[in-house]
């Protein structure tokens, strides 16, 4: 007779590993209280990648991954785990991370290569479960509620803090802006982080990130149409202002700059392949938007595909360019490409290409907020989060407190850190539900082969096989540090599920 107490303890742990139906899912999503406007079609759901991707990435970090990193390794927790098992502790005397020089463009192809098996893994699983939340609620399908719990907290995680780096950057460019067109800017004080590098620098706040957070915030309540319609306007400026500096800036090209072209190795390429990984945050959230979908099962992979290629095809062109016009040793700031107009003396150039940086940061401002709106909307749809966050507007059809909440969390901490304290953390946070995605495919592929997808994933499990190694690779080539935020972020995210979403879910 088998011991109740050890009964009792396998049908706690079963509960961990519950799954939610796809049909009751998709059930849920029609309930006229909590149901979202389908009002986004294809175009527009190529134009919410695009417009989340390409930004950041361009605008702010291809300098910072050429150049490398300019602190040391102080200790084990600075130098990358990858060279941590590689080299052991005699890795931490290396001066900093390696930049990839001109290999930067390498290093984008090689993110796109290992995007690409995950893009297809997204779009597998967004044809099938054409629901808000995006691997939250693929992982709550496919792999149980504690697997869907983690990485619904890791999606917030990303979106927050991507958003939070996205923000600093606009700031950055904004008042380029107001240097180049107006002659003045704003004072460090009310324009630059509180706390740089672990130190305090003595500004007051970074004012504009909030500003331009409160204003997508205010747009993002009003409505997703509304919203899309902005955001395809916005993608237009960019990619223009994108064209502009590739065409404009070439002939300036001295190809003494492309050597040597990989000035680290293939280590430098990689360590940049991990920091510009960030620059393809954003064709994943393109699945949040899956209720929002007219045609979800032909929209959703086209989005996602298109908008992985159109990006691939930018990134690669300005890096080759940059590096090209300038020393890629000097492009480590917040804002290398308008720093190398204002070098050549290309104000006019300068002038376009910071109104495409400040309208593509913007369009990325929001879109991620707008995942991360989701997110918490489905999670508190399905009880781990207070059902105050699935609210909807009566007017405007959004979930407008999550929206607000979201906004206000995002802005503040965007006022006082830097950049280089979040992209990591939004690296790694992304990679890890690439991963979790792709494992969600093949459990799927086995336990309901027979359920019709829109769009099939070639090769499987080969194909996400290798989107979960390409995965592990990049993570493993961030610092220890990251690695440690990254588990102390989940362990906080375990403590509340245990002492809330557990016992509150749909399905306890």
């Amino acid at each position: 007779m088998r011991d109740p107490d050890v009964c009792t303890k396998i049908g706690r742990m079963s509960q961990l590993f519950r799954t939610k139906n796809i049909d009751a899912l998709i059930a849920a999503s029609e309930e006229p209280e909590r149901r979202l406007h389908k009002t986004l079609g294809r175009w527009s759901m190529a134009a919410l990648g695009i417009g989340a991707v390409v930004g950041s990435g361009i605008f702010i970090l291809t300098g910072t991954a050429a150049a490398g990193e300019t602190l040391s390794f102080h200790s084990v927790l600075h130098a990358p785990v990858l060279d941590l098992l590689w080299n052991g502790a005699d890795s931490i005397s290396t001066i900093g991370r390696p930049g990839a020089g001109p290999g930067i463009a390498l290093s984008f192809l090689l993110v796109a290569f290992a995007c690409s098996f995950a893009a297809l893994c997204y779009a597998e699983l967004a044809s099938m479960i054409p629901i808000a939340g995006s691997a939250y609620t693929y992982a709550y399908a496919t792999l149980g509620e504690i697997f869907a719990w983690i990485i619904g907290w890791d999606l917030i995680l990303e979106y927050a803090v991507g958003n939070m780096a996205v923000a600093v950057g606009f700031s950055a460019y904004f008042n380029d802006i107001l240097d180049n067109v107006f002659g003045f800017h704003l004072p460090p004080e009310l324009s630059q982080p509180m706390i740089a590098g672990g130190q305090f620098t003595g500004n007051w706040f970074n004012v504009p990130a909030l500003l331009v957070l409160m204003a997508v915030t205010i747009l993002l309540v009003r409505g997703v149409r509304e919203s899309a319609r902005v955001n395809n306007v916005v993608v237009l400026v960019k990619v223009a202002a994108i064209l502009i500096f590739v065409v404009g800036a070439s002939r300036a090209i001295n190809t003494d700059h492309w050597t040597p072209f990989m000035p680290n190795g293939f280590s430098g390429v990689m360590t940049g392949a991990a920091i510009v990984f960030f620059a393809y945050i954003g064709f994943d959230s393109v699945s949040t938007a899956a209720e929002e979908c007219r045609n979800p099962q032909r929209d959703l992979p086209f989005g996602i595909i298109v908008s992985l290629i159109v990006c691939t095809i930018l990134y690669v062109s300005v890096a080759l360019v940059l590096t090209g016009v300038a020393d890629y040793r000097t492009l480590a700031n917040a804002s290398p490409v308008a720093g190398a107009l204002k070098a050549l003396g290309y104000d006019t150039i300068r002038k376009w290409v910071s109104i495409g940086a400040v309208a593509g940061m913007a369009s990325c401002l929001l879109v991620f907020q707008y995942g991360q709106t989701r997110i918490w909307f489905a999670m508190s749809r399905d009880g781990l989060l207070p059902g105050v966050f699935s609210r909807v507007h009566n007017k405007y059809k959004t979930p407008h407190i999550s929206t607000w909440v979201a906004g206000l969390a995002v802005g503040i901490p965007a006022g006082i850190w830097d950049i280089g304290t979040f992209a990591d953390l939004t690296n790694i946070g992304t990679l890890f539900a690439f991963i979790l995605v792709s494992v969600g495919v093949i459990v799927l592929r086995k336990k309901q082969p027979e359920r019709a997808r829109g769009f099939r994933v070639p090769l499987v499990p080969l194909l996400p096989g290798l989107s979960i190694f390409l995965c592990l690779v990049l993570m493993l080539s961030l610092p220890l540090q990251t690695w440690l935020r990254f588990f102390a972020w989940l362990a906080i995210g375990l403590g509340i599920y245990f002492a809330y979403g557990k016992k509150r879910s749909e399905l306890a």
